[in-house]
């Protein structure tokens, strides 16, 4: 469902550590909310509980939780983290998504 690079995975781990999450037992929560330029952005955040219909999925050792109603705009996403100078951080790579904004935090299907 959800992709997890390598660069993302560690990124993840040492922020989830940094922000008191343990990311061997926690989730980092993807979803998708009205906004943005483009009309739709993107949420990540860490979470330590699932809802009954929260759909989980693990990628390179990262769980995952995403909400019912993100599942569709996010299916066969690679979650990436870009760093250095011109570095944007998480980027989502959605295959979904018709347009996107040149900041890569909002799109459209």
């Amino acid at each position: 469902m959800i992709k997890v690079s390598e660069d993302a995975k560690k990124k993840i781990s040492t922020l989830m550590e940094e922000e008191g999450f343990n990311s061997l037992q926690d989730f980092v929560r993807v979803g998708v909310k009205s906004g943005g330029c483009s009309g739709l952005s993107y949420e990540l955040k860490f979470d330590k509980s699932k809802a009954d219909d929260d759909k989980l999925f693990e990628d390179n050792d990262v769980k995952i939780v995403v909400d019912k109603r993100s599942v569709l705009y996010l299916a066969g996403t690679i979650l990436e983290y870009s760093g250095g100078l011109n570095g944007k951080g998480f980027v989502f790579n959605n295959p979904n998504a018709q347009r996107t904004c040149g900041c890569g935090e909002s799109f459209s299907l």
